[in-house]
């Protein structure tokens, strides 16, 4: 047996004894976990700027200093993000659900009207969010239907402002425990 078919054989019996998981019960499951709100900025060689909310953002590591987010493999931005040598992660507020929902959407430009300015690598970095991460795209992986980018922070900013959050297909505040 080749290299490739026993991979494949592996690959298979994998999935075979993989539980069964209704994808949409399976995502409400994984909307139990509040997160914070971002979107992912870039611009490829041919000046095209991309942007997607995401709220698959963490952090891997603090020396050096690296961060992570993932994509659907079918995105339309995902050749972008794979040739761009730079991207942003731009941390939205608790006022900000309108822009989220915005780079949510498909649209032909995703950034007007958007105060904005170039970054690392012209990856926009956009006005008034509470906190950036300009990274090098350094590393790619793949998992399952998504691609995860894991960039070194080259600069970044923050303020102390309250962070948009999202849980159970809605966005909210932090409310401190007492």
């Amino acid at each position: 047996m080749t290299q490739a078919a026993a991979t494949q054989a592996a690959s298979e019996a994998d999935a075979a004894a993989r539980p069964a998981f209704d994808p949409r019960d399976f995502r409400h499951a994984l909307g139990s976990f509040a997160t914070g709100v971002t979107i992912i900025t870039a611009q490829g060689a041919d000046g095209r700027r991309v942007g997607l909310t995401c709220n698959s953002f963490a952090s891997v590591s603090l020396d050096p200093p690296l961060v992570l987010w993932s994509i659907v493999v079918h995105s339309p931005s995902l050749a972008t993000f794979q040739e761009a040598s730079h991207f942003t992660v731009n941390v939205l507020g608790r006022s900000q659900a309108d822009l989220a929902m915005k780079f949510a959407r498909p649209a032909e430009d995703k950034f007007e009207g958007v105060d904005w300015t170039p970054g690392r690598g012209s990856a926009p970095v956009l006005a008034g969010t509470i906190a950036s991460f300009e990274c090098r795209n350094a590393y790619r992986y793949y998992g399952g239907d998504h691609v995860i980018f894991l960039g070194e922070v080259e600069a970044y900013s923050y303020h102390r402002d309250e962070p948009l959050l999202f849980s159970r297909g809605a966005f909210g505040s932090f409310v401190p425990a007492s």
